[in-house]
């Protein structure tokens, strides 16, 4: 039936007529609701509230689950008081597993940025801008590689092989050192061996990323949607085919399924490591060759390996902006040429200068420090540069195409891409800056009293500004708590008259009404992140700016300045070498934690969740998506079901599970949608996606859903702080509203005969406890009836996996 027609058919309806045309004169067949857990995960035990249940298919990282008296639950539909049968389908294993999976967060910077490229605003008719914009997002992604690659370069061949094994002060009191330091005289005492050997770390790094990265596809994203999707590119192509107009991207079946740019972006930043730790050691040996003295072959052998370096990061560059997704179907092919000779050249080429800087040398002596602060200023000035530039996109997008409630107008994602950048310079600094401060013993790594010089004096002021950045967000987050406070007091003159006929009582009013007011700053992210991003590109820029100018860390360069400009610069520097280093190592001791306790799970999950969610489109060594694996088992489970029994489903999704079931019913044909209804509660698909993604999930997006799947609704709580209403646009296709609430929290203000004991504000949790629950979700299931005709007797069966 047309949309047109369904609308004209549901407005027809006079007002408590709904229930009584919803009964079919037959019965309607088997009937399925198949839920979606949330963040933090669930068991299938408590998902269906029966200690007995069985895997019906899926393995032991995700799959879906019934109770043992269901299993042959479609051979005798219309069960127990007329309720649908009940499957869940268990998705935590995906995001959560082992404590060893805490190790991700070592990918933060690289899972930022990747959501930095879904962050586009939406567009109509400036696909060069959003090629462009791709682009920028995957050169930003491409440029935090090459410094993870340096960092670990700084640490290995600078700080370690360089610095400390030439020195003997610092090497002495090392055993593991003693083989390779200078004043031992042995094989690997020259500078060049000493650095040829420490490369096999930034190289065994690397080899790691790209092998983690390799395998999590193969278990992750490597689910083909098979057959799914089809409907809605038909449905596309008669739209006019306008990817960019309101059918949205989603329904595409190759969204899901990117081998093809995963692939050829992994070769690419694999080459890229390589070829930067090839560049740590051939300018080592080329500087020593170039001075007066050296070797005339040895330093044409260097200017040609130079060359060559070059000659490969161009082609890596161009690898990595020649395209991007394809979307229109799965991108199974490979690009095998580039897929094979840029590691393979890189990694060629990385023997060469470690050949080349391990030749014999005589007289040649470390001293100083490596040339690291032109590498990590590069970087830094090259990041800058493209975030700039990515904004200029966006903003260009934004204007084109307005979208409500979009927020910092539209530049979300240079936002997220600059604190992509800070956080690979935090994590940078933290490494460099510790470990300096091991090897230099009691001195102060840069200080120039003790036995090294200490990391560049770059990072060193990255780490200083860290001080400030913190006093400001902590500014903002008092201002935010004052609000918050204020807004609590306002809400607590109201509260009570949700509850008519019962008492007063000044604590419970001001839980419930803290618990709103707390809600509510989910809202003011936008502010907390712009503020974020304009202060870490300005204190970036001063960093690079002073250590440049003065060659030197903050506490020696203030010396001789005003004694509190002096005391201001020596406190931030010891102040941001111990944040960066404490931040570092609590980042992964909290990541292990959030993995083994649900409860501190759940503070994190939903932001690691919401990274996740999304393929790597950007970086190919971020956390692997699951919704790779998620989308084409939903979508697969729901049409195959239907097509066997001829039934009626309900996909229930909850919080992040909305948007797994949202995305799993874009992607079915329009035959299957029609025998499907969605029911989302807790759903952040406004709020957060819709917002944040609002080329994916924008208003226009959501009502092209709602007009793709007419039984859908929405259950919301003001104590929610991450789901929220739908908010469909006011020119959405008519038919029943999708949201419904705001739904009471707590159910009873007092104590009642139904609730003995005060009721527990329950806030994101527990929607399926709300009687509510159940009768929507018992409409939705007598609306399908109205549209679903009547199968044939008996053709009903167990569906299998």
């Amino acid at each position: 039936m047309a949309p047109e027609d369904r609308a004209k058919s549901e407005q027809a309806r006079a007002p408590g007529q709904e229930h009584e045309e919803a009964s079919p004169a037959k019965p309607p067949g088997p009937a399925l609701e198949l839920l979606v857990h949330g963040v933090g995960g669930a068991t299938p035990q408590a998902m269906l509230g029966d200690p007995r249940t069985e895997r019906v298919t899926g393995d032991g990282i995700a799959g879906i689950h019934r109770r043992v008296a269901d299993l042959d639950a479609e051979d005798h539909p219309g069960g127990p008081g007329g309720d649908p049968v009940r499957e869940a389908y268990v998705w935590s294993n995906l995001t959560s597993g082992d404590g060893s999976r805490a190790l991700w967060l070592m990918l933060l910077p690289f899972m930022v940025i990747n959501l930095a490229h879904w962050m586009r605003p939406t567009s109509e008719g400036r696909r060069r801008t959003v090629r462009a914009y791709g682009l920028l997002v995957r050169l930003v992604a491409l440029t935090l590689t090459v410094l993870l690659t340096a960092a670990a370069c700084e640490v290995a061949l600078d700080l370690t092989a360089w610095q400390c094994a030439g020195t003997r002060a610092c090497s002495s009191g090392k055993a593991w050192l003693g083989f390779m330091s200078a004043d031992r005289g042995g094989w690997w005492s020259p500078p060049g061996r000493r650095l040829a050997l420490a490369a096999a770390v930034p190289t065994a790094l690397t080899g790691l990323l790209w092998l983690l990265s390799r395998r999590t596809w193969s278990a992750y994203e490597a689910q083909v949607p098979a057959g799914a999707g089809a409907g809605s590119v038909e449905e596309t192509r008669e739209a006019g085919g306008r990817r960019t107009g309101s059918r949205p991207a989603l329904c595409l079946p190759g969204f899901w399924y990117g081998r093809r740019i995963v692939a050829r972006l992994r070769a690419a930043h694999t080459a890229a490591a390589l070829l930067t730790v090839a560049a740590f050691l051939a300018q080592a040996a080329s500087r020593h060759d170039r001075a007066p003295g050296g070797s005339a072959v040895l330093d044409a052998l260097g200017w040609s390996l130079v060359a060559a370096l070059a000659v490969a990061a161009v082609f890596v560059v161009h690898a990595v902006c020649r395209r991007g997704r394809s979307e229109d179907a799965p991108d199974d092919a490979l690009d095998r040429i580039t897929v094979t000779a840029l590691p393979f050249t890189a990694l060629g080429l990385l023997l060469l200068a470690a050949a080349y800087s391990a030749w014999d040398r005589p007289g040649w002596q470390s001293h100083g420090m490596l040339p690291g602060d032109r590498v990590f200023g590069l970087i830094a000035l090259g990041q800058g540069a493209l975030v700039l530039l990515l904004a200029l996109a966006a903003r260009r997008l934004h204007r084109a195409a307005p979208a409500e409630r979009t927020p910092l107008g539209g530049l979300a994602g240079p936002a997220v891409a600059t604190l992509a950048c800070a956080l690979g310079g935090v994590m940078t600094a933290g490494v460099a800056q510790r470990v300096a401060d091991w090897l230099d013993g009691p001195a102060t790594p840069g200080m120039g009293d003790g036995p090294i010089g200490g990391p560049p004096a770059l990072l060193t002021w990255q780490a200083s500004v860290i001080p400030p950045l913190l006093a400001v967000l902590l500014l903002l987050l008092l201002v935010l708590a004052v609000r918050t406070w204020h807004l609590r007091e306002r809400l607590c003159r109201t509260v009570p008259d949700g509850y008519p006929g019962e008492g007063r009582d000044r604590a419970r009013t001001r839980a419930i009404a803290g618990t709103v007011a707390r809600a509510r700053l989910t809202d003011a992210a936008p502010r907390v992140l712009g503020t974020v991003a304009v202060l870490t590109l300005l204190l970036g820029g001063g960093a690079v700016a002073g250590a440049w100018s003065t060659h030197d860390v903050p506490g020696r360069a203030a010396a001789g300045t005003a004694r509190i400009v002096e005391d201001v610069a020596q406190t931030a520097q010891a102040l941001g070498s111990w944040c960066v280093g404490l931040g570092f190592v609590l980042l992964l001791t909290w990541g292990r934690r959030a993995y083994r306790d649900p409860a501190a799970r759940r503070t994190v999950g939903i932001l690691w969740d919401v990274g996740t969610f999304w393929p790597r489109a950007a970086h190919p060594f971020a956390p692997p998506c699951y919704a790779e694996r998620a989308v084409p088992d939903l979508t697969w489970r729901m049409r195959t079901w239907t097509e066997r029994t001829g039934g009626r489903l309900v996909i229930s999704g909850h919080s992040q599970g909305s948007v797994l079931a949202a995305a799993a019913v874009w992607q079915l044909p329009a035959a299957t949608r029609g025998r499907v209804a969605l029911l989302t509660y807790g759903s952040p698909l406004e709020r957060l996606y819709g917002r944040w993604f609002p080329a994916y999930f924008g208003p226009v997006k959501l009502a092209a859903l709602h007009d793709d799947i007419h039984c859908w609704c929405n259950l919301w709580r003001r104590t929610d702080p991450i789901g929220g209403p739908v908010r469909l646009p006011g020119d959405a296709p008519a038919g029943p509203a999708v949201d419904h609430g705001p739904l009471k929290d707590p159910l009873a203000y007092g104590r009642t005969a139904e609730h003995p004991l005060p009721a527990a504000i329950l806030g994101h949790s527990h929607y399926q406890s709300d009687p509510e629950f159940a009768r929507i979700r018992a409409a939705l299931l007598a609306r399908l009836a109205t549209w679903i005709p009547v199968p044939p007797q008996g053709g009903a069966g167990r569906s299998s996996a």
